[in-house]
């Protein structure tokens, strides 16, 4: 039986990646958080090196939670508790370009928010106000990483990085006008889940990158059939192939970069984040929000 090691990555899985078949289950918990409970069961797995990343179905066990009914703050805050530092999520996504075919992988930098704030979408509330930076929302070292074993995915499959993706409310696709917007704006693909997931980890420290899988072209595209449920599917299993090819092939560099600290400079950013004052920290609704706070950021606010 292998022995208790601290899980420092952590693999979000989307529509059609709800396991890693390729590697060993040792354990699975599911922690309470002040947030709730996660989407699914967080499944500590091991590759054949024995290194353990912990995996967690963002849509749960056969896909039941909508994106807009995705509990984000559970989800990153039980990864947090557990010692997660690492973050790689995976995506299923509209392309918005020509260049980027159904099958393909995409790195994207940077995001546009189009839901409609009616997710839960930060950890500080009910008397506790912090901002965080959020220029760019993904790792830029965590997308070197991965870009770097692009070769793996064959020559027919290509992975594009330093792309926009933009976030809707769904669960319906968008409008032929709002796809045609959405390519004005300089918008590369489409998808769900980017927010608040990205917002949620930038706030408790962890780095995060999103790995985005093509499955078609939304509805701009007048020579292509418009994207429904069948045609996404029809996708999604190649998909979830390559990216279990991409994560082995990746894992050794993330543990690499882990153990050189090279993801320091993430812990510690929110210390100086809180704006509000010591004064009111002291209340009594302000230190429910702080005994909250205190699952994945101990020691910050109190």
């Amino acid at each position: 039986m292998s022995k208790t090691k601290a899980v420092k990555i952590a693999v979000i899985g989307g529509s059609g990646l709800y396991k890693f078949d390729h590697l060993t289950p040792i354990r699975e918990i599911c922690p309470e958080t002040p947030w709730g409970y996660p989407s699914s069961n967080i499944v500590i797995v091991e590759d054949s090196r024995g290194s353990q990343i912990a995996f967690l179905s963002r849509h749960g066990v056969g896909h039941q939670y909508s994106p807009s009914e995705v509990p984000s703050r559970a989800n990153i805050a039980a990864l947090k508790h557990i010692g997660v530092e690492v973050i790689i999520a995976f995506s299923a996504v509209g392309s918005l370009r020509e260049e980027i075919k159904h099958q393909d992988f995409v790195l994207p930098d940077q995001i546009i928010d189009r839901t409609k704030g009616i997710r839960p979408f930060t950890f500080f509330e009910g008397g506790i106000v912090a901002h965080t930076t959020f220029a760019d929302p993904f790792s830029p070292l965590l997308s070197e990483i991965v870009y770097s074993h692009r070769h793996c995915l064959g020559e027919n499959i290509t992975l594009h990085r330093n792309k926009t993706v933009v976030c809707i409310e769904g669960p319906a696709f968008s409008t032929r006008a709002e796809s045609h917007l959405y390519r004005s704006w300089g918008c590369d693909v489409i998808n769900m889940s980017a927010l608040p997931e990205a917002k949620l980890a930038k706030e408790a420290e962890i780095a995060y990158q999103m790995i985005c899988m093509s499955t078609d072209y939304d509805c701009w595209k007048q020579d292509e059939e418009s994207v429904s449920v069948e045609v996404v599917i029809s996708n999604l299993k190649q998909n979830a192939d390559n990216a279990k090819k991409l994560l082995v092939e990746i894992l050794p560099d993330l543990e690499k970069a882990l153990e050189e600290g090279k993801f320091e400079e993430m812990k510690g950013i929110m210390k100086g984040s809180c704006i509000t004052s010591k004064e009111v920290r002291n209340e009594v609704r302000s230190q429910e929000a702080i005994r909250k706070l205190e699952y994945i950021l101990p020691g910050y606010f109190s």
